[in-house]
């Protein structure tokens, strides 16, 4: 998991934990939302300012014509089933709670999981891999696999590089060490969650997209389309470092940046494309605490906690905390500092990608010990996360009017679905 502000408590970039205040340490050495790192490579500054400028048009746009789901579709949403969050048979959660150290049986396990759910119930989705090796502290000589998952759907007739693709993140390898650290929180939830998004928002995509194609085609569609990553190699073997974490995104980020989209796309490379980077983390546990990071995505945080909000007043959350989850809506600009937690959007972010990083801080108490387990999971919270982000996704996407036609019910399951 990940680090404070130079890292997060244990997943660190440089800082091994966050200060006894609870306050973020700046970290220099870690780009702020919006700079562009030198990566040496012969990019040209033309098309790395033109990608810039079509990524703040995008954002500058998407912050000020967000559309909000009506009430009646916020109740649409679907809920998340017992039937895929229970820790002992949810056809979701349940799979990923095993030890997934990758290059082993149950890292393997894992990745079939994923694939499988995606090819079988969501086959809209496209479904690719990027795959890489490397040495560890750990492990010596020995070449580790890492495998990143990338699942994908966009507005169909739509090249990928004219898609602007918001992009939600977790990652779902485990710690090397305890031997046995299932890391429930740390991100079993998280990934759970992902698939929980994807087959909540799929059938009103293709609804939306059909109503917009007809007639004259699709061409008026706005192409915009969802990105899920199931990202490997986030935890470090020995200790968190540069080098010793983020095997998956570090090796994902520089091989978008460097990818080419072929001319006339409307974005030069995969980085370029994506609009918002949406990575959740250490979720799962009792009364969460979610600040807002970083300043040039606070209107994004904003319309999340305001989701979260309207969904607490019409009575569709369950759990009754004592402040929300995501408690900064009013955050003023002067709050805001260079401290940040690092974790796999560091990669992303030091190459101008915009982050709405969503983990708690403290960390949960069980963080990185064998007590980060299914049996200290809350149920009741993880499917509050469950409808929220659902429902943050459904807005980005303008699915108003779409979503949940013939799923869930606002109170829980129809009958036939008991």
């Amino acid at each position: 998991m990940p680090k404070l502000c130079p890292h997060r408590v244990n997943k660190p970039t440089r800082c091994d934990a966050k200060a006894q205040d609870g306050s973020f340490p700046a970290n220099p050495d870690v780009s702020l939302p919006g700079a562009m790192a030198s990566t040496g490579r012969s990019h040209s500054a033309l098309t790395r300012i033109l990608a810039k400028l079509l990524l703040l048009n995008l954002l500058f746009s998407a912050a000020q014509a967000y559309s909000l789901l009506s009430d009646s579709s916020l109740r649409a949403v679907p809920l998340g089933q017992p039937s895929d969050f229970d820790i002992h048979t949810g056809t979701l959660l349940s799979p990923f709670l095993i030890p997934r150290v990758p290059g082993t049986e149950g890292h393997a396990k894992v990745q079939q999981h994923i694939v499988s759910f995606f090819r079988t119930r969501l086959p809209s989705w496209t479904v690719e891999w990027l795959n890489t090796t490397s040495k560890t502290p750990a492990t010596g000589s020995s070449q580790i696999p890492f495998s990143n998952l990338i699942l994908r759907r966009g507005p169909p007739g739509v090249k990928g590089g004219d898609v602007a693709w918001l992009t939600l993140a977790a990652h779902y390898d485990s710690l090397y060490r305890p031997e046995g650290f299932i890391g429930a929180t740390d991100s079993a939830v998280p990934c759970a969650l992902l698939m929980h998004v994807a087959q909540s928002v799929d059938d009103a995509l293709t609804r939306k997209w059909e109503n917009e194609g007809e007639g004259d085609g699709l061409e008026d569609v706005e192409a915009t389309g969802v990105q899920i990553l199931f990202l490997d190699g986030e935890e470090a073997w020995v200790s968190w470092t540069e080098e010793d974490s983020l095997y998956g995104s570090r090796a994902l980020a520089e091989h978008w940046e460097s990818a080419v989209h072929p001319p006339p796309s409307t974005y030069p490379n995969p980085l370029s494309s994506i609009s918002l980077f949406v990575l959740l983390d250490l979720l799962g546990d009792l009364n969460p605490h979610v600040p807002s990071y970083f300043s040039t995505t606070h209107w994004a945080y904003q319309h999340l906690s305001s989701l979260e909000d309207r969904m607490r007043k019409l009575g569709l959350l369950e759990t009754r905390p004592r402040m929300q989850f995501l408690p900064e809506k009013d955050k003023r600009p002067e709050q805001f500092t260079r401290g940040f937690i690092a974790d796999d959007h560091v990669p992303f972010l030091r190459r101008g990608v915009n982050i709405l990083h969503v983990i708690p801080t403290p960390f949960p108490k069980f963080w990185h010990t064998l007590d980060d387990d299914a049996e200290h999971l809350d149920d009741a919270t993880i499917g509050d996360w469950a409808r929220i982000v659902a429902g943050f996704v459904a807005e980005w996407m303008e699915l108003d009017g779409v979503i949940g036609s013939g799923q869930k019910t606002e109170k829980g399951f129809a009958r036939d679905e008991l």
